[in-house]
Formats: C-alpha cells, structure tokens, sequence
C-alpha cells in the first residue's frame, strides 16, 4: 500500500482576476520532483457571489506555453476563449481541459447567465506539464461534458473517471503522459480501499467533508500527497466527502518556470516571453 508522505495546504488565499477566490496548494515554485507531472493546483472556492450586472467577472486575456490547463466545475459555470479557437461554457461536473502547447491566449469569465443569477462557486484548475518532446505542440482545446465522463459506483461511493482508467472505465480526456484524474464522491463512514499505480505521484485533494488517510485526518482544501511506491491506498471517510483524485507518471526532466510558461530551460522561457511580446501566440477567437 501507499503512505501518506504530507499534507499540503495554504490559508493565504487570493483572488485571480475578480471571479476566482482561490488557494494554491501547491505550485511550480516548490519541489517539483514530488509532483511531476503536476505543476500547480487552486482550489477557488467555496464562495457565493451575488447577482451581477455589466461584464462577468474573471480574469482577462492572458498568455500560456509549454504545459496544460484542466479546470473542473462543481458549482457555478465558467466560459473559455482562446487564440486556437476554442471556447464554450462548462458548468458543474464537467471540464475544460487546454493545451497551451507551443502558445495560446485565453480568458476565462463567470458566464453570462451564472452572472445574472449569482449563487454557489466551487472549482479546481489543475496545471499538466507536458514532456519536452511535446512542448511545442499545437494548441487545442478538450470540452468534456457531463455525459462524455463515464460514472463507477462502489461500496461506500462512486468515482466519475475524467482522464485514465479505474475498474474498466476510461476517462475521455486525451493525455500526453499517463494520468489518472477520478471525481470521488465518498458516503459517510464508508471505508474503503482505492487502487492506485505503483510508480506514479499520486495526491488526493479533499474539496468537501473530511477523511482519514493513512490514520491522519485531511480536511477541506487540503492534498493528501502519497508515496510513489506501493499499489493502493485506504481512505476513511468521517462524513459525506468529495476528493480529487490524482495520479500521473513523473516526468524525468528539468522544470524552469516564470509566471504562465514553463519549460525545461530559462533560454525558452525568454524565447516565449519574446514570442508572446510579438504577437506570436495570435488573438482570442470572437466572443
């Protein structure tokens, strides 16, 4: 079995544009050998926004090279746009999974009608390196709706497979490196045993309810990160829970990162800063 090797957790939130109340729990910044092939995790939320009136809130253009973006939606919605042409709106339980590749322009806003309504806000965007050979890559954009993420129920819970594989279902999100992404939602007291790859970081985040790992209790807007080695992991949930499950082969290679690039050298980094200077990333698809 897996051990748990530490919590992660940031009681110094901040906001991201106007829209996004977020947590990072962890980020490039850190080791990165211990979360690769992760790069950064916000939890934004939970948060409840009145009803607004005149521009959504969010944040505005900005730039992206060399790694993914994967936002996921438990409550509220969230409309994308970027300079490959692809956008849309995503609301609870469904994903938005970019590629920013060789380089891309995006914004992200509360949606026109989530605006007007207000209500609950509760997302996660997870940050993908991709491996060298990939970094420059096209551009594209993954829209994944409810009904493409496959649904497997189990005793004391159910797990919707977003990317990878678990008890034979397979997640539609299509991956440069192998990567397990599973929304796990635990009934309270249910007490079960996960399985998990041997070899690849893996990291469980709690974004409701508590539960017990590795006989240490992991709360709300808390990871539990795992060892690398062993096959599985027990998990005790003391009431109702709803955890992110994460787990990706590492990836061997340097990780030089400034703001929204990261590649493998600093030299690349100045390329995409003079790229993205140039105008070489193009401009955002018409709203």
């Amino acid at each position: 079995m897996k051990t748990l090797d530490t919590i992660l957790r940031n009681d110094k939130p901040h906001w991201v544009g106007d829209g996004f109340p977020v947590r990072s729990l962890f980020s490039y910044h850190g080791d990165t050998s211990a979360i690769s092939p992760f790069l950064l995790f916000d939890y934004a939320g939970p948060w409840n926004f009145e009803p607004a009136t005149g521009h959504p809130r969010g944040v505005g253009e900005h730039p992206h090279k060399g790694f993914e973006t994967v936002t996921i939606v438990y409550d509220g919605e969230v409309s994308h746009r970027d300079s490959a042409g692809g956008g849309g709106t995503i609301g609870a339980g469904e994903v938005q999974w970019m590629t920013a590749g060789s380089g891309v322009l995006h914004e992200e806003f509360h949606s026109p009608g989530y605006s007007k309504t207000g209500g609950p806000f509760r997302m996660v965007q997870l940050w993908v390196n991709l491996p060298a050979k990939d970094k420059l890559t096209p551009a594209k954009y993954q829209a994944i709706t409810r009904d493409m993420i496959g649904e497997v129920s189990f005793e004391g819970g159910r797990a919707r497979i977003i990317a990878g594989e678990f008890k034979g279902a397979e997640g539609p999100a299509s991956t440069f490196t192998p990567i397990n992404l599973w929304d796990v939602r635990l009934d309270a007291n249910a007490d079960i045993s996960l399985p998990l790859p041997k070899g690849h970081t893996t990291m469980i985040a709690v974004l409701a309810g508590h539960v017990t790992i590795g006989g240490k209790g992991v709360g709300e807007a808390e990871i539990a990160r795992l060892s690398s080695y062993g096959a599985g992991i027990a998990i005790k949930a003391d009431g109702d829970s709803v955890l992110l499950i994460m787990t990706g082969e590492p990836i061997d290679e340097p990780v030089f990162g400034y703001g929204p690039f990261v590649m493998n050298t600093e030299a690349e980094i100045r390329e995409a800063i003079a790229e993205f200077n140039s105008g070489k990333f193009g401009a955002l698809a018409s709203a």
